[in-house]
């Protein structure tokens, strides 16, 4: 099998048929030339449906993930929400406790909308997800590590859970990327991704994506919602992500690397309550995290002493890593996350969230050392 660093570089990277160019071109169009009857000439009718870069894009998801098919969207949540509005009108659909913010106000604001209900649980605990289902949940979704308290989930597990009850599982799998940890191989059924993030990997696009472990009617359901709805991903945005993609490997070994000099510091430091990073043993589903990723990844998050004060005037008093949302650029961005989660934040008041980027770790370590110092 072709490893993932050879996929990252060479799928959907072959060079262009007509100029021999090595970098994939830009097709911008948004029409294509057809026959007087409708007849496609290439292949490509309407940029809505379908373009030249976007499957260049999705061949690579699609091989980097191990899966059948793929599908871009303009973002994350566009991705996560054709996904969850295709499931039939009636269903119900478990999610995890501590997740992304956005997936939150997906099931309690939008998806009742539709006739479609979710409820939150603990993803960790098999139990917990065993007495949550009910004769109607169509999907578990998993969000391993999850955001922002990196929580991990048993994806064999869960898949074992959902096939039983005859339900899918589909995992979001951002923090994590196909680099470190591979959920259809552990029998997830789609892969979720905001190509924002790791993927397009220099904070200057934004992108979603789903892959598929079979191109079955599932896939076809999604695709056909994304056609008619216009969730489309531009064909520079495209463009942009399969640069990203290429070098995604080599970025993610340096971005794991001062995550876990940086999880060392923090959880060693006075100042410190608690730091949520699977590659520390002392994170409750440490050996789960061993198990199923190849490395811990370069998201963590840290919880002070001296509650939301401190974790503000730690924040405030970095100099190197920047106040700012998103993540998996090449700069170390630090978030509090209960303030820009609204008026009713889930999120602890004394938590940090870092996303920890490329800087020398020394540099690093010696802004976040100086900060927590400070601010005690």
């Amino acid at each position: 099998m072709t490893r993932i660093e050879t996929l990252a570089v060479h799928a959907g990277g072959e060079p262009d048929k007509e100029t021999g160019a090595v970098a994939p071109p830009i097709h911008l169009a948004t029409t294509f030339q057809h026959g007087p009857a409708g007849e496609r000439r290439a292949g490509y009718e309407y940029q809505r449906e379908q373009n030249p870069t976007q499957d260049r894009l999705e061949a690579v998801l699609a091989a980097m993930e191990g899966g059948a098919a793929a599908l871009a969207f303009g973002s994350g949540m566009a991705a996560m929400n054709c996904l969850l509005e295709s499931l039939p009108s009636g269903s119900h659909f478990l999610y995890p406790r501590d997740c992304y913010t956005g997936l939150r106000a997906l099931a309690n604001e939008f998806l009742p909308e539709r006739g479609v209900t979710g409820t939150a649980v603990d993803m960790g605990d098999a139990d917990a997800v065993r007495a949550a289902l009910r004769p109607e949940t169509r999907l578990l979704w998993a969000e391993t590590p999850s955001n922002p308290r990196l929580e991990v989930s048993d994806l064999a597990a869960l898949s074992a859970i959902a096939r039983a009850h005859g339900a899918l599982l589909a995992c979001d799998n951002t923090f994590a990327t196909p680099v470190l940890q591979r959920p259809l191989a552990l029998g997830a059924d789609v892969v979720m991704h905001s190509t924002t993030k790791y993927l397009g990997g220099h904070s200057d696009v934004m992108g979603g994506a789903l892959v598929f472990a079979k191109a079955d009617e599932l896939h076809a359901r999604v695709a056909h919602r994304r056609h008619v709805t216009g969730n489309i991903l531009a064909p520079f945005s495209a463009w942009l992500i399969l640069r990203g993609a290429r070098s995604l490997p080599a970025r993610l070994a340096w971005h794991c690397r001062n995550a876990r000099a940086l999880a060392d510091l923090l959880a060693a430091h006075p100042a410190v309550e608690a730091v949520h990073y699977p590659g520390l043993a002392t994170h409750p589903n440490h050996a789960v995290a061993a198990r199923q990723m190849s490395d811990f990844g370069g998201m963590l998050s840290f919880q002070l002493k001296g509650g939301r004060e401190a974790a503000l005037r730690v924040a405030g008093g970095l100099k190197l890593a920047i106040n700012a949302t998103s993540l998996g650029g090449p700069e170390t961005l630090v978030e509090h996350r209960a303030s820009v989660e609204g008026a009713n934040p889930h999120t602890a008041q004394n938590l940090l969230r870092v996303s920890v980027g490329l800087e020398h770790p020394d540099d690093l370590l010696a802004d976040f050392r100086q900060a927590l110092d400070a601010a005690r």
